[in-house]
């Protein structure tokens, strides 16, 4: 008798994650999230922090402002829209911060 094999489906590429901190969370099940990003100057080679907003989807409304939540990268849910809520990974104090 020959063994069947069957074809394994292709593994999914390792999607991008990202850490952030919630800004806005005023849209139906979309929250806004500022992304830190710590690289070296290429000129001057002096440590830069650059800041990056991204929409996310929160299906169940959960992140507030303040939270740390972690991002995963997923199809295109809107014209601006392209990560999705994984996790909350810590709580905020729940005040707002005066300048974001």
């Amino acid at each position: 008798m020959a063994e069947t094999t069957t074809p394994s489906a292709p593994a999914r590429a390792k999607r991008k994650e990202r850490v952030g901190e919630v800004i806005s969370s005023k849209m139906a099940k979309t929250i806004v999230v500022r992304v830190e990003r710590r690289f070296a100057h290429p000129k001057f080679k002096k440590v830069v922090t650059g800041y990056k907003k991204l929409y996310a989807h929160d299906e169940k409304s959960e992140a507030k402002v303040g939270d740390r939540v972690r991002l995963e990268e997923t199809r295109p849910l809107s014209k601006i829209k392209r990560w999705r809520l994984v996790e909350i990974v810590e709580r905020g104090t729940g005040v707002t911060p005066v300048a974001a």
